[in-house]
């Protein structure tokens, strides 16, 4: 899926051997080589000297580079290659077309079922018979189940097949902005195609993204190259554990600029495990009001120095908000820990929880701060999705 707007603020992993040399040379000694580089080997046994140190050095360098090698012989056969047939009919006049969406996924095991995550926007539309999932070993099969939700852009795919390889799952909670990341796929048709990379920033929201049914937006942002066909396949760590989904794009020529998004895979799993267990992602009801013009004029007239949390405009009578008594003109700062940044936060935050949770939520009202404690209710009891 491609960003509408192109965003920036990333980072260049193109000093990658420049920080695999240091690791080669302990302590960040210069190595022989580079001492003589000035010198130029003209005699047949300076130049014999130099190959010598260089293979030393070449061999040092790819010793390191097997981790990767490691890490991606391990992965490989968990990520899959899917061909979705969907019908497009612009106008019921006229006869259906059929296009094809190809994207990625990868396999997971989760009870005693195996299963495919993806994305929505690959398969929606598509009936079982046309949802093509192609396994590492190139065997062929279609699904037995589907569902989606679209307000995550996560889908699930039930499947039953012979020895098949899950993912390892790993913690997107822990990933700090400079983890190296590896992103695996099928850009462009090019099943199993390895893209290397770091995160380069955390919490992207508010993204643009197709018909902009994407409502609950927490995306991971990496440099590794993503491109049309790698959606819905995995994005790892240097351990081969999956910590995102690929999704998005930010770009102006519809390739890869070095911008692109990933769901978090605890986001996913929270996603995925509703809708394998229940069929329907139920979401959690906190039942406030936010303000969306938060601003540093607003902030000052309730005493905060500045514009942080998500300030609440109204609270629906009889909500889980008050029954903890939350009041017009509290600022929520942060949820179980975790600072708000804005109005949508908070919505991302208490909708990602799980319904009949307690949170703790840290309260500005009047100059003073507040512990308020408040059990999460069903939005479909408060008002439609």
């Amino acid at each position: 899926m491609k960003a509408r707007q192109p965003l920036h603020d990333h980072l260049c992993l193109a000093s990658l051997l420049v920080l695999l040399g240091a690791v080669a040379s302990p302590l960040g000694a210069q190595t022989p080589a580079a001492d003589r580089l000035e010198e130029l080997p003209t005699t047949a046994e300076a130049r014999q000297r130099l190959y010598e140190e260089v293979d030393r050095e070449v061999a040092a360098l790819q010793r390191q580079g097997t981790l990767l090698k490691r890490v991606i012989r391990l992965v490989t056969p968990t990520v899959v290659h899917i061909e979705a047939e969907k019908s497009s009919s612009p106008d019921v006049r006229f006869s259906r077309r059929s296009v094809e969406e190809a994207g990625s996924g990868v396999v997971i095991r989760h009870g005693n079922g195996d299963y495919v995550l993806t994305n929505r926007h690959v398969i929606n539309d598509s009936l079982l018979g046309q949802i093509k999932i192609k396994l590492a070993d190139g065997r062929i099969i279609n699904p037995k189940q589907v569902w989606t939700d679209r307000g995550t852009d996560v889908a699930i795919m039930e499947i039953n097949a012979e020895n098949l390889v899950a993912a390892r799952l790993g913690d997107s909670d822990n990933l700090e902005i400079g983890d190296f990341v590896l992103a695996v796929g099928s850009p462009f048709g090019l099943s199993h195609s390895v893209t290397y990379g770091i995160i380069s920033a955390k919490g992207r929201r508010d993204l643009k993204l197709g018909d902009g049914s994407v409502k609950y937006q927490n995306f991971l942002q990496t440099d590794a190259a993503i491109n049309p066909g790698n959606s819905g396949g995995p994005l790892l760590n240097l351990r081969g554990e999956v910590i995102g989904i690929n999704t998005a794009i930010a770009s102006s020529s519809g390739g890869s600029e070095g911008i692109g998004f990933s769901i978090p895979i605890k986001m996913v799993m929270t996603i995925a495990s509703q809708l394998i267990e229940q069929g329907n992602v139920v979401r959690a009801y906190l039942g406030v009001r936010l303000d969306s013009r938060f601003d540093a004029q607003r902030a000052a007239a309730v005493g905060l120095p500045r514009p942080t949390g998500a300030l609440v405009s109204a609270v629906t009578p009889s909500s889980p908000a008050a029954n903890a008594d939350l009041r017009q003109g509290d600022v929520v700062m942060s949820v179980n820990n975790v600072p708000v940044e804005d109005d949508g936060h908070l919505v991302n935050l208490v909708s990602l929880t799980a319904v009949g949770e307690t949170v703790n939520l840290l309260v500005f009202r009047k100059g003073t701060t507040l512990a308020v404690k408040v059990r999460v209710g069903k939005r479909e009891d408060f008002e439609p999705e």
